[in-house]
C-alpha cells in the first residue's frame, strides 16, 4: 500500500532549536540514540559510553546518573520509579531505580540488538525491539514481565531492522519502525497478549524511520535517521514532512524523540546535542501513560 507524502514541511526550520549543547559540557553528551522525558520534566539520554545523563528542564546543566559501560539506546520509564535502558554492547535491557540510582541487568541473555523499550503497564510487560543485524532482516520483538524481567519472543517473524517503537492509542496494536524497508509495521495485540498479523501503518516513507511518538490526538510522529526530517503520520493515513533540517546541523540524523507537552524532543546521533521543536500540536511524556492506575481498595 502507498500513503500520501506531502514534501513541503507543515513546520518553518527556525521551529527546531538545540536545546542543550553538550559538546564542551561536563560530563560531555556524546552522539545520543534514546531520549525520554522524566517524571520531574527532566530530559534523559544515554550516550555511545553508556552514560545515562539527565538535563534540567530548563537545559542548564547535565548530570550523570549512572553508566552501563556500552552503549545506550532506548529509554522507556516505568511510571515515576524506574527506567528501562537498551545496551548495544551489552546486548540486554538494564533497570535503573530512580530512588537509589541502582542499575542492574534486567533481561537474561537472548536478544541480539535491543533497540527500543515500551511499557505496556496495562498487561505488565516491556516491549523490546530486536534490530537483529545491520543487513539480513530477523525477528523482531521481545516481551519481558515488568516485574522479573523473564521472556522471550514476542513477534518472531523477520523484520527489517526494527528500531524505535511506539503503543497504538488505546493499546490495541504496537507500531514498530522497519528503518531499511522504510516503513512502519502495525502489529495487532490479541485478547490474551499474543502478537497478531503485522500490516502497514506507512510504507515508501521518505526517510530512514528511527523513532516514534504519538500526540494526544493520535497522529503518528516518525523521526527520520536520513534525510534529517521529521514526519507526521496522521490518522487519515497522510504522511507529511513535518519539520527538516537540510543542514544536518539542528536536526542530525534523529534518532528517538519524545513529547512534553508542546514540546518535541529529538535525540542527534549525528552530533553532540538534543533538539527541541516547538509544534503545533501536544503529547504526553510517556511516563505518564505508563503511570499505574489507582486500584480501588473495597470498603
Amino acid at each position: 500500500m502507498r500513503f500520501a507524502t506531502a514534501e513541503t514541511p507543515v513546520l518553518p526550520p527556525e521551529r527546531a532549536s538545540v536545546f542543550f549543547e553538550g559538546i564542551f559540557s561536563t560530563p560531555r553528551l556524546q552522539h545520543p540514540e534514546g531520549v525520554a522525558v522524566g517524571p520531574g520534566g527532566e530530559v534523559w539520554c544515554g550516550s555511545e559510553n553508556g552514560q545515562i545523563l539527565k538535563i534540567a528542564r530548563d537545559g542548564s546543566r547535565i548530570e550523570e546518573i549512572a553508566s552501563t559501560g556500552g552503549f545506550t539506546l532506548g529509554l522507556a520509564f516505568d511510571g515515576e520509579a524506574t527506567l528501562f535502558a537498551c545496551d548495544l554492547k551489552h546486548a540486554c535491557v538494564f533497570r535503573l531505580d530512580l530512588a537509589s540510582r541502582r542499575l542492574e541487568r534486567f533481561t537474561p541473555p537472548g536478544i541480539v540488538i535491543p533497540n527500543y523499550p515500551v511499557v505496556d503497564r496495562a498487561r505488565g510487560c516491556l516491549y523490546v525491539s530486536d534490530s537483529h543485524h545491520f543487513a539480513d532482516p530477523g525477528p523482531g520483538v521481545w516481551r519481558y514481565d515488568l516485574g522479573s524481567g523473564q521472556g522471550g519472543l514476542w513477534y518472531d517473524r523477520p523484520m527489517t531492522f526494527a528500531n524505535g517503537m511506539a503503543l497504538e492509542p488505546g493499546g490495541g496494536a504496537l507500531l514498530v519502525a522497519e528503518t531499511f524497508a522504510r516503513r512502519v509495521s502495525r502489529i495487532a495485540i490479541g485478547p490474551d497478549g499474543e502478537a497478531g498479523e503485522r500490516s502497514d501503518a506507512a510504507a515508501d516513507l521518505p526517510g530512514l524511520p528511527d523513532g516514534l511518538a504519538f500526540d494526544d490526538a493520535g497522529d503518528l510522529f516518525i523521526a527520520c535517521y536520513e534525510p534529517s526530517r521529521i514526519l507526521r503520520l496522521d490518522r487519515a493515513g497522510r504522511v507529511e514532512v513535518y519539520v527538516e533540517d537540510p543542514t544536518a546541523h539542528t536536526l542530525c540524523h534523529p534518532t528517538n524523540i519524545a513529547f512534553d507537552g508542546p514540546l518535541l524532543y529529538a535525540a542527534n546521533l549525528g552530533r553532540w546535542h538534543i533538539s527541541r521543536v516547538e509544534t503545533n500540536t501536544k503529547g504526553r511524556p510517556l511516563w505518564a501513560w505508563a503511570r499505574p492506575r489507582p486500584v480501588s481498595l473495597p470498603g
